[in-house]
């Protein structure tokens, strides 16, 4: 079965950032690390703007949040300490999705920086979009210098959110995206093609979060 993953994005800036921090780092992502299922749990803040935040969760199936580990620290279930803390924030993304490219793999270790696509595309155009992604867009920029991992994933059936797909990139620093290579990979006839078919568009680089820096 292919592997799942949760997305969460915030803006944190009408919050209290050290509160924030603490909210994930002490209480939010060790609950979801003890959730069996659970892989790698990732946060990222945007290369740019520093009050925006990603929370990436690898999940062994998208079944791991319908389990009752899961639903015991989330949904109607959530701390009080989570409901404070998000009600002050703005929500860009939450994101429920199954892998579909290359379908198994893992989040891969010491990255620096991560590329998040989440889109929709215009039905008549889905086709192509699907064949463009996975004959050339992912593979291009898979095999960027600095590129670590290239993954794709399409919103589960039951899942709630706003977007259909997304697109994640780990790389070495966010730099990987601003390189000769990536822009060569990127500006290609098909791709010209295909992306005024893209709706919703929310485009995140981010470089890993690390506590206190």
């Amino acid at each position: 079965m292919s592997k799942g993953l949760l997305i969460a994005a915030f803006d944190f800036s009408t919050a209290h950032g050290d509160e924030f921090h603490d909210w994930y780092d002490l209480e939010h992502v060790p609950e979801r690390q003890a959730v069996p299922g659970f892989g790698a749990c990732e946060r990222w803040i945007d290369d740019e703007a520093p009050t925006i935040s990603v929370a990436t969760y690898d999940l062994d199936t998208l079944d791991v949040l319908r389990g009752d580990a899961y639903k015991s620290i989330a949904y109607d279930n959530l701390s009080a300490w989570s409901k404070r803390v998000t009600s002050m924030c703005g929500r860009l993304l939450r994101f429920e999705g199954v892998q579909i490219s290359p379908g198994e793999a893992a989040a891969p270790e010491g990255a620096g920086g991560l590329l998040l696509n989440a889109m929709n595309v215009t039905p008549e155009a889905e086709d192509n979009f699907n064949a463009w992604y996975d004959e050339e867009h992912l593979p291009a920029l898979a095999a960027v210098p600095g590129t670590l991992a290239a993954r794709r994933y399409r919103s589960g059936e039951d899942a709630e959110g706003t977007h259909r797909y997304v697109a994640i990139y780990h790389l070495t620093s966010p730099d990987v995206t601003r390189s000769k290579a990536w822009k060569a990979a990127v500006e290609t006839p098909w791709s010209d093609e295909v992306r005024p078919h893209f709706r919703d568009r929310i485009r995140i680089l981010s470089k890993r979060y690390v506590r206190g820096a």
